[in-house]
């Protein structure tokens, strides 16, 4: 007598509609209640068995099998719905522009678990042909949180993608700094500009342009207070950022910056240049409460403030001596700027963090590397003021 099959060994039969012999496998059921029947098929008895071999080999390991026509894409396409939850919309529309510009053309067809490691570092050695180290890091880890989010929810074994590192890309642009004559010529240039606190306040703090557009009046104390030990300097409260959250980037960010006598003169103007804007809007005006605003009391879009502040800068590089390409620069370069004038002064590194809100010295280094004075003069300084500078041997 033929011996009845165990529950799970799966089945074999011809399909003469399609020509071909299928394997089926149960494998239980679903939290529904439903059947889940695995099928897979072949032009011969052998490649049939043989998938449905791996169908039971991947139940054994204790997986549920994904659909065999899950692919790259699919998985993407998954993570971009569900995986950034939570995130700022710009976090969002990032990720997105990069997966449908990077990875879905390239890798999307393939199906998941026929990804291999290869296949990854084929795709990264193309890309790095026109993409910078940086960007060649953002798309990797945009495959691989979508790979790694399709192995959590068993569409495939094992994440591929960590096995691969990121090749050398192409040089990015590398940042820049304006030199203290540049500067000077920037704030004189900017005093027409309705963003001329903006541009005073960010390159004479340092602060991100991230925490100036939600600078809030709340937040802005012009006076000080004089009378009581220590001093308080008028000064500003970089609390908030335009993050989703509100919060600022790290727990050190949160600082409180005295105001240089520059910066107070030109928030006092802004003020005032405020009241008389909120008096022509009328009806339109939108109070927020905020420092910066548009002509209708609404916060800076950024891309608005980058433009403004190269038409400044052309206006900058129509003054002798001043050399400035305005399309070359951005805003967030009043901040490298800040540092670098500041490391000239000879102003220690650990001080220019804490004003700049990092949180370690090594951070402010790394990212300003090149602003930062390259050869440190503080004991040749302290020595010289000890011992005087001899005079040159006679000859």
């Amino acid at each position: 007598m033929t011996k009845r099959r165990s529950r799970g060994d799966g089945g074999l039969h011809w399909d003469e509609k399609r020509q071909r012999w299928i394997a089926t496998a149960s494998l239980g059921y679903d939290p529904s209640g439903k059947r889940i029947v695995k099928r897979a098929s072949g032009t011969t008895k052998t490649a049939a068995k043989a998938k449905l071999k791996e169908v039971l080999r991947d139940f054994e390991d204790g997986l549920a099998i994904a659909p065999t026509g899950y692919t790259v894409r699919d998985a993407v396409t998954d993570w971009l719905a569900y995986g950034l939850s939570g995130r700022d919309k710009s976090t969002v529309e990032t990720n997105t522009t990069l997966c449908n510009t990077h990875v879905i053309p390239s890798l999307g067809a393939r199906k998941l678990r026929d990804l291999s490691a290869d296949d990854v570092d084929r795709w990264l050695a193309d890309k790095a042909r026109v993409l910078s180290t940086r960007s060649l890091e953002a798309i990797r880890s945009c495959l691989n949180r979508a790979v790694k989010r399709a192995m959590a929810r068993d569409k495939v074994k094992r994440n591929v993608v960590e096995l691969c590192s990121v090749p050398a890309g192409r040089p990015g642009r590398p940042s820049k700094s304006l030199t203290l004559k540049q500067a000077d010529a920037v704030l004189v240039a900017a005093e027409d500009s309705p963003l001329y606190a903006y541009v005073v306040v960010s390159l004479l703090t340092g602060g991100r342009t991230e925490e100036m557009r939600p600078l809030r009046w709340d937040h802005v104390d012009l006076d000080g207070d004089p009378t009581v030990t220590p001093e308080i300097p008028p000064h500003i409260a970089v609390w908030r950022s335009v993050r989703s959250s509100g919060d600022t980037k790290t727990r050190k960010s949160r600082r409180t910056l005295a105001l240089p006598g520059r910066a107070v003169d030109a928030l006092k103007v802004q003020r005032e240049r405020q009241g008389w804007q909120r008096v022509a809007a009328g009806d339109q005006w939108r109070e927020s409460g905020l420092v910066f605003t548009s002509a209708v009391g609404t916060e800076l879009d950024a891309a608005n403030v980058r433009r403004e502040f190269r038409r400044v800068l052309a206006g900058a590089a129509q003054m002798p001596g001043v050399e400035l390409k305005p399309h070359e620069w951005t805003t967030r370069e009043t901040r490298t700027s800040f540092v670098s004038i500041l490391s000239d002064r000879g102003i220690p590194l650990e001080e220019i963090s804490r004003l700049v809100g990092h949180s370690s010295t090594a951070v402010t280094e790394e990212v300003y590397r090149k602003q930062i004075r390259p050869v440190i003069q503080t004991g040749a300084t302290a020595m010289d003021g000890i011992f005087g500078t001899p005079a040159p041997p006679e000859r």
